[in-house]
């Protein structure tokens, strides 16, 4: 008898139907395996469909199912990740965070996608704040991260693609605690996760205009899968240390992101 709960390619099949066709994928739920010291920070893809984990001071890499294929140890705070040109780009800061200039210490650390060899690192002294997450867009890496208390808007930092700093933009929208998190571009917007009690998801059009703001939490990672889904993620802890899942929801302007309620058995 065909024993399915042993056979990891067959699980990626199921969960991913579309995989084999070279279309986007059925959202499911994707476990990441392992504990780690400290929580998830973000959560990227690749073009083939491998996951991209960084937990502050560690960075996974999974396939589409969650079967781990790599994992690095990293300095702390390497924090959210996006996925370009056959390399992993993430935001990361030695300094202090959410504290007036002068007290970050921020970079872009680069990782072959294919075995998370190092291969670069570039100072980004624009981020003031600290450097907490990062996207890449038509030719151009945006970068956000820390916030002071006080401060009633958020910042988006633009790169170039040989990472030299071209223009800050200003998110309205109002104070997040700590900033932003999390930054992905999907369907004609970006998507910005935030902590906060509760935490807050900031969407804006391609100009950042259009700032809307949602009590919906984001704040560990976001990929999007392309036409309205995505996958959202959630952590965990326990005497063991952190995990972290990616759970389906669907996405729109109007309504933010919506958990998508799984079948029985899933």
């Amino acid at each position: 008898m065909l024993r399915l709960a042993s056979t990891p390619l067959l699980i990626a099949l199921l969960c991913f139907p579309a995989l084999t066709r070279g279309a986007e994928p059925t959202p499911s739920e994707v476990p990441c395996p392992g504990r780690y010291k400290q929580h998830l920070q973000g959560v990227c893809r690749d073009d083939d469909g491998n996951l991209y984990w960084c937990f502050t001071s560690a960075l996974v890499k999974t396939d589409a199912a969650g079967k781990k294929l790599v994992e690095i140890p990293v300095g702390s705070h390497h924090g959210d990740l996006c996925h370009h040109d056959g390399r992993i780009y993430v935001a990361v800061n030695f300094g202090k965070f959410n504290r007036p200039a002068g007290e970050a210490d921020s970079w872009v650390y680069v990782y072959e996608a294919s075995d998370l060899k190092f291969v670069a690192k570039h100072a980004v002294p624009e981020l003031v704040h600290g450097a907490g997450g990062m996207e890449y867009r038509d030719g151009r890496f945006y970068i956000v991260g820390g916030l002071p208390p006080g401060i009633d808007e958020n910042y988006v930092y633009e790169y170039d693609a040989a990472l030299k700093f071209v223009r800050r933009h200003i998110l309205a929208g109002g104070y997040t605690l700590m900033g932003i998190q999390t930054a992905k571009f999907a369907d004609g917007r970006w998507w910005f996760g935030c902590y906060g009690k509760p935490a807050i998801l900031i969407t804006a059009a391609a100009d950042f205009s259009d700032v809307r703001r949602f009590e919906q939490d984001a704040s560990l990672g976001l990929v999007p899968l392309g036409e309205g889904k995505f996958l959202i993620a959630r952590g965990s802890k326990n005497a063991e240390g952190h995990g972290a899942k990616l759970v389906p929801a669907t996405g729109d302007k109007v309504r933010g992101l919506q958990p998508t309620l799984l079948p029985p058995g899933d």
